[in-house]
C-alpha cells in the first residue's frame, strides 16, 4: 500500500521544525524514563492519583442543547515530578459538554488533542457538539500540556521544542486522564470511554493501559508507537536532525547513561537494523527531496544491503544485563574510538549496529544512523504501547487507521492486534489528512459502537 500523496503535499506546505532546541535535559530524560517504568505498570501506579484529587469548576456556559462547564486541576505531575513541566503547562484545564437530555445512561468520553489541536474549538466542534446531538453523549476535552492556554511563551506554534517535551507531555496526560476519570466516576458518569485522533488517540492509549476497569477506547488515526512519525513518516522532516546530532555528538551521556536506561525490546526493536534502517531515509540533508512513497518504504541499494547483511549477523542474540555492552566512545568531532561485540538486542544493539557503519561511508552519515537510532530507541521507550500494561478488556478497543497514512508508518513496526489481541481495526480508504477531514461522522460511529459493546457486557 502507497502513501497518500495529500499527506506528502500538506507536511511539504508547513515550514515549522520539531526539536529546535534538541533532545531536553539529559537529568529531565532519565526522570521521566524512570517515571515511565512505575506508569508503565497498572499494578504498581494505581495509587499514584488520589480518588478525590480536587477539580476546579470556574464557568458553566449555557447553549441550546448542552451546558460547557469550564474547569482546570493542577497537573500530578508536577507532584511527582517537580519542574519538568512548564510553568504554563502546570495547570490543566478543559471543557465538559454535557447534553441538557440524557437519552440512556450518562455516557461521557474524554477526548484527548492530536498535533495543533490548540484550545478546545475544533474538538468541539467536529466531535463534541455532533456527539450531543446524534447520541445524547457527553465529552470531556482535556487540553494537551504545550497547547492552548497551557503552551510555553517561547514555543512556536506546535513545534515542541525538546524531544523530552512529548514524553513529558505523554506522562501529564496519563496522570490527568486518570484524575477526569476518577472525577466522572465520583459525579456518577457511566460508562467512561477515552478517545483521540492522531497523537490524541496514541496519548488515550497510554491512559487507558492504566485504568483499572474495562473501558471504551478508540484511538483513530494512530499506531502502536511514535518511533515511527518522526523517523520514517513525513514528520521526520520536521525534525531538527542537525542540532540532535550534534548534541549527540557532543554529550557522551546518551550513549552512556541515558541508553542503558531504554528498556523496551520488543520484536520491532530486535529487528530496527534489518527493517528500520532499510525504511529510514537515506540523508537527512536531503529530506525535502524524498519522494516518499519510494524513498521511505521501498528504496533499495548497495549500502543498505550491505547493513542489513551485518544487521542479520549482529542481530541474533537476546539481549542481556546492560553491563554486557561496551559502547565506544567518541572525540569531540563524533569519531568513533573503539567498538566492541556484544550479544544483546534492542536499542543497545542498535546503536552498536549503527557505530559499525564502515568507515568509508563517512563519519557524518554514521553520525545521522546514531542519532535516528537513539530516536527511535527513546521513542519507543516512552511511547511504545507494548511498554504499558494491556488494557484490562482489550474487546472494548476499536481503532481506526488510514490505508495510505504517511504519518504514521506501520511498516516495521508490531500491530496492535499482536499487542491488544482482541481489540478491533478499522481501516479507512486514503491518507491522514483527507480522513481526518473527512471521516469524523465514521469516528463518532466507532465510539458509539465500542460502548455499546461495552454496555452488552457490563450493563447490570
Amino acid at each position: 500500500m502507497g502513501v497518500s500523496r495529500l499527506d506528502v503535499l500538506y507536511r511539504k506546505l508547513l515550514l515549522t521544525k520539531l526539536f529546535i532546541q534538541g533532545w531536553g535535559k539529559p537529568e529531565d530524560l532519565k526522570r521521566i524514563f524512570e517515571f515511565r517504568k512505575l506508569i508503565g505498570n497498572r499494578e504498581r501506579c494505581g495509587d499514584l492519583v488520589p480518588k478525590d484529587y480536587p477539580i476546579f469548576i470556574d464557568k458553566v456556559e449555557d447553549q441550546t442543547d448542552c451546558k460547557i462547564h469550564n474547569g482546570h486541576f493542577i497537573s500530578p505531575l508536577e507532584h511527582f515530578l517537580p519542574g519538568v513541566l512548564p510553568t504554563e503547562s502546570i495547570k490543566a484545564r478543559f471543557q465538559f459538554i454535557v447534553p441538557k437530555k440524557w437519552k440512556r445512561h450518562r455516557p461521557v468520553c474524554i477526548h484527548l488533542a492530536g498535533t495543533g489541536d490548540h484550545f478546545f474549538w475544533r474538538r468541539r466542534t467536529l466531535m463534541a457538539r455532533p456527539m450531543v446531538k446524534e447520541s445524547g453523549m457527553a465529552s470531556l476535552l482535556l487540553e494537551n500540556p504545550y497547547y492552548g492556554y497551557r503552551k510555553p511563551k517561547d514555543q512556536l506554534r506546535s513545534s515542541l521544542k525538546n524531544v523530552s517535551d512529548l514524553f513529558v507531555m505523554g506522562g501529564a496526560l496519563i496522570l490527568e486522564s486518570a484524575v477526569l476519570l476518577h472525577w466522572l466516576e465520583k459525579e456518577g458518569f457511566w460508562p467512561l470511554g477515552m478517545t483521540g485522533i492522531s497523537m490524541g488517540g496514541h496519548m488515550a492509549s497510554l491512559a487507558v493501559t492504566n485504568w483499572p476497569k474495562p473501558i471504551p477506547l478508540i484511538p483513530c488515526l494512530s499506531w502502536t508507537t511514535a518511533s515511527s512519525v518522526f523517523t520514517t513518516g513525513v514528520l521526520s522532516r520536521a525534525v531538527n536532525w542537525r542540532e540532535l546530532e550534534k548534541q549527540y555528538a557532543a554529550h557522551t551521556v546518551y550513549e552512556e547513561e541515558i541508553i542503558n536506561m531504554l528498556e523496551y525490546c520488543g520484536t520491532d526493536s530486535f529487528r530496527m537494523g534489518q527493517e528500520f534502517v532499510k525504511n529510514s531515509p537515506g540523508s537527512f540533508d536531503n529530506l525535502s527531496d524524498l519522494d516518499l512513497t519510494h524513498d521511505l518504504f521501498n528504496l533499495r541499494s548497495p549500502e543498505r544491503d550491505q547493513m542489513e547483511l551485518r544487521s542479520s549477523a549482529t542481530c541474533s542474540g537476546r539481549r542481556t544485563s546492560d553491563s554486557s555492552l561496551l559502547i565506544g566512545r567518541r572525540d569531540r568531532d563524533g569519531f568513533d574510538q573503539t567498538q566492541s561485540a556484544v550479544s544483546s538486542s534492542g536499542p543497545h544493539l542498535d546503536m552498536l549496529h549503527a557505530k559499525s557503519i564502515t568507515r568509508g561511508s563517512g563519519q557524518r552519515h554514521s553520525l545521522q544512523r546514531e542519532s535516528l537510532c537513539f530516536m527511535k530507541g527513546v521513542m519507543d521507550e516512552f511511547t511504545h504501547i507494548a511498554n504499558f500494561s494491556v488494557p484490562v478488556d482489550p474487546s472494548l478497543i476499536i481503532i481506526v487507521q488510514a490505508k495510505e497514512d504517511a504519518y504514521i508508518p506501520r511498516t516495521g513496526v508490531r500491530s496492535l492486534q499482536e499487542i491488544w489481541p482482541e481489540c478491533e481495526v478499522r481501516y479507512l480508504n486514503g491518507g491522514h489528512i483527507s480522513a481526518y477531514l473527512f471521516k469524523q461522522g465514521l469516528f463518532r460511529q466507532a465510539i458509539y459502537d465500542s460502548y455499546d459493546r461495552f454496555l452488552q457486557k457490563y450493563s447490570s
